[in-house]
């Protein structure tokens, strides 16, 4: 261990070096309990946008700033710390040299004391490959549940905050071979449950959008998850340079340097007002095709400027302020975009209200359902196929979750729950994809 020490026990600077990790600590070195404010900073990479990293220190309390990665190393310590001239109590650098880490108590301590956590760039499969299913996943979402830490992250580090990610497993995938084969080994969509981040549920993030452009293989996440889990999915998008941070109350500001530099956001979702809205063609070694006459995909750009002045409501999905609705489609591979109004639909087609969620897992699925309820028991359940039969049906109920056995061909099927409020009946329905048993 090297240290350098300023004032004894109040503040120092030092790196820590052990076989799994290696730490960079700056500041005062005894632990603080503040009050974060709790919130998502959404960043989409090369450089971080000064005014949103101070959004994203200020919502800390002046508590102590932890940053997970899993290379580089202490870039961050004195920007976060000295020159955003935003009062922390603490910057730490945990960098995992390998899963091992994961196991070590310091680092649990060290989440366990944090106010706000921040993902560095890297390799997001790296993140993934050692947090997810262990002990740093649960206390990282324990911090943002229990303890309303503020939390967020850069370009791989954007990319794991969705519910729903690209885990690049295999390495990055290009739009251009999404496009051309959905199915390309290099396309590894995860559903598989990691962070659980408010408001980023249902939603699959991006980076980069312009440099490289991300937009078509962003497209094809969409696509993926919608054709293979039934999820009409929601999507998240940052330019480099730009970056989005989402309040408590779900407010959505996006920060960049408009109009001195294009810096855009983009928030992606399947068009509500379709009657019939899967892909058209998505399948293995055939370009995708989602295009429904130009109007597949609903796209609010919305440019980033210094104040975060300009706004998105992810409470409606549909409430913007000073960005443009477009709508895109994709024919043959080929991604196209439109000018167009916003969504005019309350709710998408095949997603519940808010007050009334439930969730049918796992989804996909082979063998057994499981169907849980968010807020209301339910007592009753049906499950119809595409052609609206019946094919399981469940009366008498009194239960927030329940689970079955089942030997449903593969394919789709809507599950309904019913239940009684303020004397009627209300009802709620979720898609659920069965896959073969083979």
């Amino acid at each position: 261990m090297k240290s350098i020490w300023i004032l004894p026990f109040l503040f120092y600077s030092s790196w820590t070096m052990s076989q799994d990790y290696t730490s960079y600590f700056t500041g005062n070195g005894n632990d603080v309990t503040t009050t974060p404010s709790g919130g998502v900073c959404l960043m989409g990479g090369a450089t971080e946008n000064d005014e949103a990293m101070k959004w994203f220190l200020n919502r800390s309390d002046g508590g102590d700033i932890l940053i997970l990665r899993t290379s580089g190393s202490d870039g961050y310590n004195d920007y976060f710390y000295t020159d955003l001239g935003t009062t922390v109590n603490s910057v730490e650098t945990i960098v995992f040299n390998n899963s091992n880490a994961a196991n070590d108590t310091y680092i649990h301590n060290k989440i366990q004391q944090a106010e706000a956590i921040w993902f560095a760039g890297g390799d997001q499969w790296n993140y993934i490959s050692y947090w997810r299913g262990n002990t740093i996943g649960q206390l990282i979402n324990e911090a943002v549940s229990d303890r309303n830490i503020v939390i967020g992250g850069t370009s791989a580090g954007m990319a794991i905050l969705g519910q729903l990610y690209f885990s690049a497993e295999n390495g990055t995938v290009t739009s251009n071979t999404a496009l051309n084969n959905p199915y390309d080994n290099d396309v590894t969509i995860d559903n598989t449950p990691f962070l659980s981040i408010p408001y980023l549920e249902n939603t699959i993030t991006d980076t980069h959008y312009d440099n490289p452009d991300r937009k078509g293989r962003h497209a094809v996440f969409l696509a993926r998850i919608f054709n293979d889990w039934g999820l009409d999915a929601k999507g998240i998008a940052c330019e480099e340079y730009t970056a989005v941070c989402i309040a408590p109350d779900g407010i959505a500001s996006v920060y960049g340097e408009y109009p001195e530099y294009d810096d855009f956001a983009y928030f992606l979702q399947v068009n509500c007002e379709l009657e019939q809205s899967l892909p058209e063609t998505c399948m293995a070694n055939e370009p995708l095709t989602w295009n429904h006459d130009g109007q597949a995909i609903k796209a609010y750009q919305l440019p980033g400027t210094l104040n975060g002045s300009n706004t998105f409501d992810l409470n409606d999905w549909q409430t913007g302020i000073g960005g443009t609705w477009m709508e895109w489609s994709v024919l043959s591979g080929s991604l196209s975009e439109q000018m167009a109004d916003g969504p005019s639909c309350t709710t998408s087609i095949l997603e519940p209200d808010n007050h009334s969620h439930i969730r049918v897992f796992p989804n996909p699925n082979k063998d057994f359902i499981s169907i849980q309820s968010e807020s209301f028991p339910f007592n009753g359940l049906t499950i119809r196929n595409t052609l609206g039969q019946i094919v399981f049906e469940k009366d008498d109920l009194d239960t927030n979750q329940y689970g079955f056995q089942h030997q449903f061909p593969s394919g789709l099927y809507f599950v309904e729950t019913s239940w009684k409020q303020n004397g009627q009946t209300e009802s709620t329905q979720e898609m659920l994809l069965i896959q073969s048993r083979e």
